[in-house]
């Protein structure tokens, strides 16, 4: 799920590029309009994992599952788009 979203916002960056928009520009415009849905699937994923937290065989798995991908979405948010500037060398205007 999280390579999915990764691969999302360098797909949008790349979309916003061939639009015309500076690279700069399309880096942190990608970021701001695919936070929501990229949040939004972590977030059911992590919601549909709080009924395991009450069975004690499963409870480990369930919170490992839930703080892993809450912190991995951000991750990919924040380490995603400064690694493409990193890489093209994208200067802030």
């Amino acid at each position: 799920m999280l390579i999915k979203n990764a691969i999302v916002l360098v797909d949008e960056i790349n979309v916003q590029l061939s639009e015309g928009k500076a690279t700069y520009d399309a880096i942190m415009n990608s970021g701001v309009s695919r936070l929501r849905p990229v949040a939004m699937a972590a977030a059911t994923t992590a919601l549909g994992m709080i009924p395991l937290l009450q069975d004690p065989f499963f409870i480990a798995m369930a919170v490992t599952i839930i703080f892993g991908l809450l912190f991995a979405t951000a991750l990919t948010m924040i380490v995603v788009p400064t690694l493409y500037a990193l890489f093209y060398r994208v200067k802030s205007p």
